[in-house]
């Protein structure tokens, strides 16, 4: 009765003022008379009206801008994701991204679409977004920074970072004293001119060397802690000589920049002793919560505008402003992570490639177009490297550093990335640079950054040493080695269950490593020591309760599946178990359109597409993660499908065909470790053709007739797979019962799916 009562309520309410509004707008026609009414000027209802109202459509300004966010993300991404791919840093992809997309590719080979997409009207939109996002990620690169580090480890670290700066900083002006003539924009001093060619040869990219470093697995190492303070050093000390460097171009001599430096110097105190007290006490409020309250987050962000418009009022950029907010943020890891987290995303995926592209649409390679200016981009490179490389290395040498560390520090050092592209904009924007030198110095950038690997791969090799985060274990020739990688806790405790489960009376010859990886561009140098224990905790308990000791490895990188497959492969491990992720869109319509949107967003999808690796994952439950892993393992590996694994005492394993041999192997390690009751299906009977098979059950039957059963039945039934703790299967297997959407699939307990 109460659904009718609904229904007449609605259908009289919504008939009877739809009835209303059709009686008031007949009633306001009669309004109409005496005035004048426009008449369109098109005929109604044509084609022709509505190609043109599409066409104006595509011209609105807002809809240009939403074209090139779109276009912009996905060319971003993809150059990300190829450089990531050979090595190098995301963001040197994305730089390239941007300058394909500016006049020295699409607008030269495709001028017309390029002034469709990139009007000249619609930059100065660009322009502003992508100054948003640099002010955001000059917030977060200011929040990075590990202050703590300055202090514990800053005689040696401050000798090389200013060694870094000053030895490149004075080559770069006597580079501007043999171009000033050639080069220099008309109008410009010499001053201005040469200070901002040392300034663009001094800086580092800190968040690029700080993931290069954790990527390497050296964060660990003493080296790696002395090259992130010289980076953290050499970050401020940048900006400070930078900021000073904005006021004397701004000012035109120096004396006159005296008035701006002093209104800097008031801006530092202020922030240092009245704004930074204020938002630690905020940070010991909030601190310790796990979210931070919406009127929180608007006081640090009006901070955080407020110190950008004072820095940009002054006459120091507004970049200056949002490093400095970034730096005074409250010490505590937690609240800065959950503040990073809520900015990263924006800045760093949605607004900063709007940057790149910004500086490649200002980037003329064309301009580039005389065998003496490549030379001169050749000198610009070789300046910056002997500057910055040597420089750096040499004072490492001096503080007592070995040549191979020492060159290692100077390698790291001499990366600029995406810092030296945010100095080299303000130039241009101050117009000290000119476009052609903007160009050269872009390729610099590019340059210094690209060589880093290749730099210290050969510097490795060259020493005869190699970065590994491989743990050193002490093993005996008959050790039985397992790896298990976790992404989440729950996961890892079922993984370490299982693997336990396989070694329990043989410990003594058995070993197991517990890997997590993190990506690198999740991670963040003042809270790496917080992350891994954090990702080792409840593993650590759990090893406690199993009686079982581990050995834990932590890794930050590019690339989770390729580093999973190699650490496994160099380990020389028995048997690599990993967890499986599984899409909650799978086997709906939605996953369908999803799955195939991700082979075009993700190329490592596309290419197992077109080289038919694929197949063999159609229409599974496998996420991209284990694809991947599964294509690139060399070694057995076991899939673990968790539904809350405990305890591995009722064990099924069938058997679907004859090399599913193997099997029966980690089926006497379940027997004889873990005293499991293990229940054998010949599914297409395949055991009594098969001596090997046949001849291992009836050695099992003998030795523990209580813990092996043969069955009988053909039919499982929905009781006896609730009963069993763990199913095991082979990975052929697993693709035939998905196949054939075997009524298993919504029933089994947890499954282990094996690759021999």
């Amino acid at each position: 009765m109460k659904n009718y009562k609904n229904s007449i309520f609605y259908f009289s309410v919504t008939g009877g003022f739809t009835a209303l509004i059709y009686w008031i707008l007949k009633k306001g026609k009669y309004l109409e008379t005496g005035k004048y009414i426009a008449k369109p000027t098109i005929e109604k209802g044509s084609w022709n009206d509505f190609i043109t109202s599409m066409l104006h459509n595509f011209q609105d300004p807002l809809a240009i801008l939403l074209a090139q966010i779109v276009t912009i993300i996905l060319v971003a991404r993809f150059f990300g994701w190829v450089f990531k791919k050979i090595g190098q840093p995301s963001v040197i992809g994305e730089i390239i991204a941007g300058i394909v997309l500016g006049p020295s590719l699409l607008g030269m080979y495709f001028p017309e679409f390029s002034a469709a997409l990139f009007p000249v009207e619609s930059l100065g939109n660009l322009k502003f977004l992508s100054q948003i996002g640099l002010i955001l990620f000059m917030f977060v690169i200011g929040m990075e920074l590990d202050l703590k580090v300055l202090k514990n480890k800053a005689n040696e670290a401050v000798v090389i970072s200013h060694a870094s700066i000053i030895i490149p900083f004075a080559l770069g002006i006597g580079l501007a004293y043999f171009v000033y003539n050639r080069f220099a924009p008309e109008g410009v001093k010499f001053l201005s001119f040469s200070l901002f060619m040392g300034i663009a040869m001094s800086i580092t990219a800190f968040p690029v060397l700080a993931r290069i470093v954790q990527e390497r697995g050296i964060h660990k190492t003493k080296l790696g802690a002395i090259v992130i303070t010289c980076a953290a050093a050499d970050d401020i000390t940048a900006w400070c000589i930078l900021a000073v460097v904005i006021a004397i171009v701004k000012a035109g001599t120096f004396v006159s920049s005296l008035y701006i430096i002093a209104l800097a110097f008031l801006y530092v105190l202020a922030m240092l002793f009245v704004v930074k007290p204020f938002l630690k006490r905020i940070g010991d409020l909030y601190g310790s919560k796990d979210t931070i309250v919406k009127p929180v987050v608007a006081i640090f962000f009006l901070t955080l505008i407020l110190s950008s418009y004072a820095t940009e009022v002054i006459g120091i950029h507004a970049l200056f402003g949002a490093f400095m907010t970034g730096a005074i943020m409250p010490d505590i890891a937690k609240f800065r992570t959950i503040f990073i987290e809520k900015v990263e995303d924006v800045s760093l995926i949605l607004l900063l490639p709007l940057f790149f592209v910004f500086t490649g649409l200002k980037t003329e390679i064309g301009l580039i177009n005389d065998p003496y200016l490549w030379k001169v981009t050749g000198f610009i490179i070789l300046v910056a490297v002997i500057g910055k490389f040597l420089g750096s290395a040499l004072a490492a040498k001096f503080v007592g550093q070995n040549w191979r560390d020492s060159l290692t520090i100077g390698a790291l050092m001499n990366t600029r990335g995406l810092m030296e592209l945010i100095v080299l904009n303000i130039g241009l924007e101050l117009k000290v640079l000119t476009p052609e030198v903007f160009t050269m110095m872009v390729i610099m950038a590019l340059v210094t950054t690209f060589m880093t690997g290749p730099a210290l791969d050969l510097i490795n090799y060259l020493f005869k040493s190699k970065d590994s985060i491989i743990p050193e274990i002490e093993t005996k020739p008959n050790d039985y080695k397992i790896l298990i990688s976790f992404g989440n806790n729950e996961k890892g405790k079922s993984l370490l269950r299982l693997a336990s489960s396989l070694i329990k009376k043989q410990k003594a010859t058995s070993t197991i490593t517990a890997m997590h990886l993190s990506l690198s561009d999740e991670m963040h140098p003042f809270n790496m020591e917080d992350k891994e224990k954090n990702s080792f905790t409840p593993i650590v308990e759990e090893s406690e309760l199993l009686h079982q000791e581990i050995t834990t490895l932590f890794k930050a990188t590019i690339d989770i599946e390729t580093d999973i497959a190699d650490i496994a492969n160099q380990g020389d491990y028995d048997l690599l178990l990993v967890g499986l992720g599984k899409s909650i869109f799978e086997g709906t319509i939605l996953g369908k359109v999803i799955g195939f949107t991700t082979r075009i967003i993700n190329p490592d999808r596309l290419i197992d597409k077109f080289t038919g690796k694929e197949g063999l994952f159609e229409n599974s439950p496998f996420d991209e993660r284990t694809r991947q892993i599964i294509s690139k393992t060399k070694m057995p590996l076991g899939i673990l499908i968790d539904k809350e694994l405990q305890e591995v005492n009722q064990v099924f394993v069938p058997i679907f065909n004859s090399d599913d041999s193997f099997l029966i192997d980690y089926v006497q390690k379940l027997i004889y470790n873990n005293n499991s009751k293990v229940m054998v299906l010949d599914v297409n009977e395949h055991i009594n053709s098969n001596f090997v098979i046949k001849s291992a059950i009836n050695s099992l039957e003998e030795k523990y007739p209580q813990n092996i059963t043969l069955m009988k039945e053909r039919i499982i039934k929905k009781e006896f797979l609730s009963n069993q703790d763990l199913m095991i299967i082979s990975l052929e297997s697993w693709k035939t019962l998905v196949e054939t959407r075997s009524i298993w699939l919504s029933r089994v307990p947890s499954v282990l799916i094996l690759k021999q």
